[in-house]
């Protein structure tokens, strides 16, 4: 999993707002197999490896259920270490009984797809080895075939769930926006990342060190979509992880220069794109 470390920037964690945290956490301990960090009266955050939060799950005052048809979420993307552990993952779906939306080949990755209980959208994937990676010039080669679940199910090793592996990280997010033009300037020349496909006008798939994608972005929920209202169910904000101090400081002040706004809080630096979706800047 060299893609999530230096000298690449990319995503590490999200930040999302639930309507009954009890709920939420239920689901996320009993069906996503995550475990419990750190916990407050109103916000949890959650980890695979007991010491690094992927997830953090908020129930805000006066929280209202989740708007259609905005900008946010479209799905966030925990990445598994094989393709064995993402078969223990469906086998656990099927004990469970829990609806899922669907499982697919991407060629470069294999993946599971489903909701939380606040219609917050999750993959569950494994990578392909990047070395049967076909590429055309500068773009993957990515496409949405039906998943062998069969052939993923064979790769079982019998032992019983145990949750998800130490191993797992936020291999990507993927975000509803409002156009492409400004977010393809914010999240390119601001924040650094390069186009690594372009799926049909209506999809935009970026990274940094030649993965096939650190942030997926699309306008299917309209050109011109608004930002949800913030007391909305949805992501709060998600982390962008640089390399190191000076390359942080040269995005933001990138950022910046396209009039974009970087505030501090907690001695955290925030920003959003055009869409009005928040992104916490880490080193």
């Amino acid at each position: 999993m060299t893609f999530h470390k230096d000298p690449n920037t990319f995503v590490s964690h999200v930040h999302l707002k639930v309507q009954n945290l009890e709920r939420s956490l239920e689901f996320y301990q009993n069906i996503i197999g995550l475990k419990v960090l750190n916990q407050q009266e109103r916000k949890v955050d959650l980890t695979a490896d007991g010491k690094t939060a992927l997830l953090t799950i908020e129930q805000p005052e006066a929280i209202n259920p989740k708007q259609q048809r905005t900008t946010g979420l479209y799905h966030y993307a925990l990445l598994l270490p094989s393709r064995a552990d993402l078969a223990k993952v469906i086998l656990h779906m099927i004990q469970t009984q829990y609806p899922i939306q669907g499982g697919s080949d991407h060629l470069v990755s294999e993946a599971l797809y489903l909701a939380d209980p606040d219609g917050n959208g999750i993959e569950i994937y494994h990578d392909r080895p990047a070395s049967t990676w076909k590429w055309e010039g500068k773009e993957v080669v990515m496409t949405t075939e039906p998943m062998d679940v069969e052939g993923i199910l064979k790769e079982d090793d019998g032992q019983p769930w145990s949750g998800l592996p130490a191993g797992t990280i936020m291999g990507h997010i993927h975000l509803h926006v409002a156009e492409f033009k400004k977010t393809e300037q914010f999240y390119c020349e601001g924040l650094g990342f390069e186009i690594v496909c372009r799926y049909g006008g209506q999809a935009l798939f970026i990274s940094t060190g030649g993965y096939h994608h650190h942030i997926g972005l699309n306008t299917w929920n309209g050109v011109g979509a608004p930002a949800p209202a913030e007391n909305s169910v949805g992501m709060s904000s998600y982390s962008v992880v640089f390399p190191n101090e000076t390359t942080r400081k040269e995005a933001v002040a990138r950022l910046l220069t396209l009039g974009a706004v970087v505030t501090e809080k907690q001695g955290s630096l925030f920003t959003k794109d055009p869409s009005g979706n928040t992104i916490e800047l880490r080193v």
